[in-house]
């Protein structure tokens, strides 16, 4: 088979090359070409150079090109997959810095919440760029698969407003699944079959098998309990599990911010989260994990280099979607898993414009989805609460409406358990402004942001959060992964 995969983001490079290898690992591939851009020449190089020497290792024909010129890079493409962080990590710093001053503490801040509703204005432009290119350049009917941040809002402005046959995809569901597992005490994870459904990072559990038997609420909790680290990692979710009775894809600290329960308080933020690790809910926990992994990739690039050339090995082909969506487009190999596409009545008690994260099968005719799927209330409550937030957000970035901006924040679960409407106003008129650059569609707005900034009275305040950590130097993470070795 020959065809071409255009990656947009790139320059995500530990990303990206998995994404490589996992198309790869399908023997039909080897032929295909590789069409890498970003806005980062010196990124889009180190990635590049990666990928050709896995090539030349493997002794394949696949061809890899890199360019910032998107346009040339899209030309004849038969996939887009784009993995993109508009405004980097200076903007994201903003989606967590400018937020805590109002008492609003996050620990990822991609997806809903302040910083996740600013990012998506800032995506929601440049996926709209993407989606005119694709239209203009790429074969026709191409496939958008969107792996970017905030996925519902950025799969939701693709398909309704790009025109573009989209999908978003996301790991969480399988990493969920994973977990469920372990604690079951399955000796692998094809013993556990389950249907997962709702939004994406708001998805549910809602029918579990272990080897064909039916697994229960008081079952499943018992066994998240009994776990010895699960039990103090994700304090936040088994709570959730309990008063739900289904079990949540999304980790500790992600979940966290979609609710408005639990980190309203610094005091309830403490008792909910776990400091291990950032994804269990730490103040800017993924903030700080992005720095420190942009910086220690930069500086151990040789290594990352001298690794590439290893053999390709079939049995370490990732669970991310990708790979196994191409496959069965491609070759008809029937693929399962759960997808971002509109609802259209796949979930029966969900809005039909929303993006929702269902189960559904791929093949040679497509992406076809499980329909007539109804969630426990609570569970559906809980997405409606974060969908309406997402389609205000996608019509304020479409239209830079700041008011309609201003609106979607304080319909925000945990912006609305923290802060008063007057402190939302203040809030958003700075993030605009401190974001500006990345936010054309509010540029008339800005001035008056600005005017109304100087002349505020709202207090603000100087907060790190309840549990911040300072980004570790690259000296510290070399001791510590050397401690990790001689420990292991």
């Amino acid at each position: 088979m020959s065809f071409k995969i255009a990656i947009i983001g790139a320059g995500s490079v530990g990303f990206t090359k998995k994404l490589f290898t996992d198309i790869l690992c399908v023997p039909e591939f080897s032929d295909i070409e590789f069409a890498l851009t970003d806005l980062s020449e010196h990124n889009l190089q180190m990635i590049k150079a990666i990928l050709d020497r896995i090539v030349e290792a493997n002794r394949l024909p696949t061809k890899v090109t890199a360019t910032t010129d998107r346009r040339k890079a899209l030309e004849g493409a038969r996939y887009v997959i784009s993995c993109v962080r508009v405004g980097g990590l200076e903007a994201y710093a903003d989606d967590i810095r400018i937020p805590l001053k109002y008492g609003i503490d996050q620990c990822v801040g991609d997806t809903i919440c302040a910083g996740g509703i600013l990012y998506g204005q800032r995506n929601i432009p440049v996926i709209l760029d993407f989606c005119k290119d694709i239209r203009e350049l790429a074969e026709p009917g191409a496939k958008f698969l969107n792996y970017a941040n905030p996925m519902a809002m950025n799969t939701w402005a693709a398909i309704e407003y790009g025109k573009v046959d989209t999908v978003g995809l996301c790991h969480g569901v399988q990493h969920g699944a994973e977990q469920i597992a372990e604690v079951l005490g399955a000796k692998s994870h094809s013993e556990l079959d389950y249907v997962c459904s709702g939004i994406n990072h708001q998805t549910w559990f809602i029918d579990l098998r272990l080897n064909g038997r039916r697994i229960g609420k008081d079952e499943l909790i018992a066994a998240f309990e009994a776990h010895p680290v699960y039990s103090q990692q994700e304090k936040l979710r088994i709570d959730v599990l309990k008063r739900f009775g289904v079990y949540s894809t999304e980790s500790n600290g992600h979940l966290s911010e979609y609710l408005p329960w639990y980190r309203k308080r610094p005091d309830e933020i403490t008792r909910w989260i776990d400091m291990s690790d950032w994804i269990h809910g730490e103040t800017g926990g993924y903030l700080r994990y992005s720095t420190e992994t942009r910086n220690w990739f930069e500086t151990e690039y040789p290594q990352f280099l001298e690794a590439a050339s290893k053999p390709l090995d079939a049995s370490k082909r990732s669970n991310e979607h990708a790979s196994h969506i191409l496959e069965a487009l491609e070759t008809n190999r029937v693929y399962r898993g759960h997808f971002n596409v509109k609802n259209s009545g796949i979930i029966t008690n969900l809005p039909q414009d929303a993006i929702i994260e269902s189960p559904g099968f791929v093949d040679r005719f497509g992406i076809n989805m499980t329909s007539g799927i109804t969630l426990p209330e609570a569970c559906a409550a809980t997405c409606i609460s974060s969908i309406n937030v997402q389609r205000m957000s996608v019509h304020a970035a479409i239209s830079g409406d700041i008011d309609l901006l201003k609106l979607a924040v304080l319909h925000d679960p945990l912006v609305g358990a923290v802060s008063t409407p007057e402190e939302v106003w203040q809030m958003v008129d700075e993030m605009v402004v401190a974001q500006a650059r990345w936010l054309p569609q509010y540029a008339d707005a800005v001035p008056e942001a600005k005017e109304r900034l100087s002349k505020s009275k709202v207090k603000t305040r100087d907060w790190a959060g309840a549990a911040r950590r300072n980004v570790r130097s690259i000296e510290e993470l070399r001791a510590e992964k050397t401690a990790l070795k001689q420990a292991g």
